[in-house]
């Protein structure tokens, strides 16, 4: 991934950054350092916190956490718990079908970005846009989680 540019946030961008990932998945990012990646052939940017890559921005949306963000800030809310079965699949990239789901926060809604994590170590795998509302997500059939970033991916593997 070649980088475009990159640049320290000020603080009004970094409190609504804090401030939308909180609203979205119930948790503060504390961090002393944001700085903002833009790469040349990615559909999405990057915030590093303390050098980390712990947010990014999907087609200009608002802010969320990475995989290996969510995996440090741990979310409260958006979540899609799967099982077992379902893990070398989401961690491949693969979108997220009913039968994996064993359970999803009832607030999703369709549209939304969420996390996807197994249920055993509660370990975020993927993140990616609900296809469907939360209350809909458990199931016999279906695809309801549309894969944007997973364990592994470029973005994932990006180190400052």
């Amino acid at each position: 991934m070649e980088v475009k540019s990159r640049h320290h946030l000020r603080s009004d961008d970094i409190a609504a950054i804090r401030e939308a990932v909180a609203d979205h998945l119930g948790v503060d990012i504390d961090g002393d350092t944001f700085e903002f990646v833009e790469f040349v052939d990615a559909n999405y940017e990057l915030v590093l916190v303390d050098g980390e890559p712990a947010v990014f921005y999907v087609d200009d949306d608002e802010p969320f956490l990475t995989v290996r963000g969510a995996n440090d800030y741990e979310p409260e809310t958006g979540i899609v718990t799967v099982d077992a079965g379902a893990i070398s699949f989401v961690s491949d990239g693969a979108d997220v079908m009913r039968p994996g789901i064993v359970e999803a926060d009832r607030e999703i809604r369709e549209g939304d970005l969420v996390v996807v994590a197994e249920e055993t170590h509660e370990k975020v795998l993927a993140v990616g846009r609900a296809m469907v509302d939360g209350d809909e997500m458990v199931g016999d059939s279906g695809k309801v989680v549309e894969s944007i970033h997973h364990v592994g991916d470029e973005l994932y593997e990006f180190s400052a």
